[in-house]
């Protein structure tokens, strides 16, 4: 890959201006906290940054330095997750915090290759917690740096980490002496609110004198878009009550979802109906019988690269089912609050209070 031709000495002047009057007023960009920042740099993986503002309010509300995340029960803070998808986030932190609390005494370490060690904390993170927290001269390249300089040096195909250390290499004469932390926010807010994936508004940019891809005209269509492809799965879940308590059973520690909690069910299999499925089900993880079963709803949500359906039954067992200490729980429709539940479990929560809800006003009206 070539050098661009033009000279990027001006380049971090003209950006760092337009930054200063443009940029977001974000809650994590009102302190240099390492901790904060880290939490933050962690909830936009993978997540819009509205959808994560307040997330991140509440979570320093519940945890607001390193020690409250690491003495906090694991429960606790995956039901602090519970909306951000990609809980392993939120395992790796908190047991990252626990490390920081018995190695380095409390503080993140400023190392590169400590903090780089530390569970969930990748190269990215790394740079970003080092440059924000303590203006240390590490460039970050998340997907909107990354399609940044893609169209400034006109690079093709699709945006994988692995063109990372070519675009910096060729990008390097031209990074700022000081000020990376605020370089660094300036790149990502650029991708974000003018480098965009789709329709790109160039002509706002305040760099575009500088990019290669706006020259020929090619900037619709660099970087390539990602080929997604998603595997459709059907699934049956059974709403089991006892003294207005429901069943609930929480998955593995290990694999998708791990530690959440859900109401039993699974996949269906091959040429199953959905009653065959639930039954089956129900007799391999509670060793018990559907006596009845009623449909009740149908819930669709998607996580990584599956698209889920759940068919929804409320069922009553022929004998008591065979529960598990510390795996299965009875709890009320209220208490189901406290556990941290996949997004399509929450939505049949939150069709069941609906419910209870329309019920009450029924009852209140008649009274």
């Amino acid at each position: 890959m070539k050098r661009p031709d033009k000279n990027f000495s001006s380049f971090s002047d003209k950006l760092l201006r337009w930054y200063n009057t443009h940029h977001r007023k974000l809650p994590w960009r009102e302190t240099c906290d390492p901790y904060k920042i880290w939490v933050s740099e962690t909830m936009l993986q993978q997540t819009t940054v509205q959808a994560v503002i307040p997330f991140f309010r509440e979570w320093m509300k519940q945890f607001p330095d390193i020690e409250s995340l690491s003495k906090a029960p694991l429960q606790r803070v995956l039901k602090a997750w519970q909306g951000l998808g990609y809980y392993l986030r939120a395992k790796h932190m908190h047991k990252a915090s626990k490390i920081i609390i018995q190695r380095f005494g409390g503080s993140i370490p400023q190392e590169y290759e400590k903090l780089n060690e530390l569970p969930g904390i990748g190269p990215y993170t790394s740079a970003a917690i080092l440059s924000l927290a303590f203006d240390k001269p590490y460039p970050v390249v998340d997907a909107n740096v990354r399609r940044v300089l893609m169209r400034l040096m006109r690079v093709q195909g699709e945006t994988k980490p692995d063109k990372d250390q070519i675009l910096l290499q060729t990008f390097k004469p031209f990074l700022p002496q000081k000020k990376m932390g605020l370089f660094n926010q300036a790149m990502m807010e650029l991708g974000s609110l003018l480098c965009k994936s789709k329709s790109p508004l160039c002509l706002l940019c305040p760099v575009r004198e500088f990019c290669r891809a706006y020259e020929t005209g090619d900037q619709e269509v660099i970087p390539q878009p990602k080929k997604m492809s998603y595997e459709k799965i059907e699934a049956v879940v059974g709403l089991i009550q006892n003294q207005g308590k429901y069943l609930i059973q929480k998955r593995p520690s290990s694999g998708l979802l791990a530690d959440l909690w859900e109401f039993p069910g699974g996949k269906i299999k091959g040429g199953e109906t959905l009653q065959k499925a639930l039954q089956r089900e129900i007799r391999e993880e509670l060793c018990a019988e559907v006596a009845k079963e009623k449909y009740l709803i149908r819930v669709h949500h998607a996580y990584t690269k599956f698209h889920v359906t759940l068919h929804v039954f409320e069922c009553t067992l022929k004998t008591k089912p065979s529960l598990k200490k510390n795996i299965h729980c009875w709890t009320t429709l209220e208490g189901l609050k406290d556990f941290p539940l996949p997004s399509g479990s929450a939505k049949i929560v939150r069709y069941l209070k609906e419910r209870q809800k329309a019920i009450q006003g029924k009852m209140g009206r008649k009274a």
